[in-house]
């Protein structure tokens, strides 16, 4: 699923089942040593789902490990991002020469919990969410909002190297074409082609689950 909405050049795998067979290195192991089941489970498929990339890539690594704010710390000359929710683990990743960076992110086709859209949603992106939930009530776009803004981060941070919060981008999204944009309201880093403005994603609902991605090709 996650590999229809990125580009030919990046590489993904996915899987809608735990492998608890997966092998992790003992520095992967540490990272999860005190977690509870549920969360050993979804950090052991998601790391063997970007073992697997990564070696489709022909850049296998022993250890995938995290930075300050919890991202993978990728190869040098590699960009890509891991995603898990309830019944689904995916990872993308590409040569840094072709993609300047990649957020991909996954969520349940329901509903966001209770008084949670209100830290999600920008107000001028409300009337959009309503009107979108009326005329299709097969997807839930407050959860479709909130998995595009974790793409829009999961693609920021590695190139500003800074937070970007959920009222610091506002998006439009597109039914038909299954695409969005995020208009960064915050100043970004200086690219090759001048300031980063925006980002440009698509989406994708598939056995309960919207799958949401951002890329960005080497100018």
């Amino acid at each position: 699923m996650i590999e229809q909405i990125l580009p030919a050049c990046a590489l993904a795998v996915e899987a809608w089942q735990d492998h608890l067979e997966a092998q992790l290195s003992p520095q992967e192991q540490a990272m999860v040593a005190g977690a509870v089941e549920k969360r050993r489970r979804e950090f052991t498929t998601a790391r063997m789902c970007a073992h697997t990339a990564l070696e489709k890539l022909g850049r296998p690594v022993s250890s995938i490990l995290t930075g300050e704010r919890g991202e993978p710390l990728w190869p040098s000359g590699v960009v890509g991002s891991i995603t898990h929710c309830d019944g689904y683990r995916a990872c993308a990743v590409a040569r840094a020469s072709e993609l300047l960076t990649i957020g991909i992110d996954a969520e349940p086709n329901a509903a966001l919990p209770d008084g949670l859209l209100g830290d999600i949603a920008r107000p001028e992106e409300l009337p959009a969410l309503r009107r979108l939930a009326a005329e299709l009530p097969q997807v839930h776009w407050d959860r479709l909002l909130f998995s595009a803004k974790e793409s829009v981060y999961k693609a920021w941070f590695p190139l500003a190297k800074r937070w970007l919060g959920f009222e610091d981008a506002t998006l439009a999204l597109d039914p038909s074409a299954g695409t969005f944009i995020a208009t960064l309201l915050v100043e970004g880093p200086t690219l090759s082609d001048g300031p980063l403005r925006r980002f440009s994603g698509r989406w994708k609902l598939d056995n309960g689950i919207l799958a949401t991605a951002v890329s960005m090709t080497v100018a």
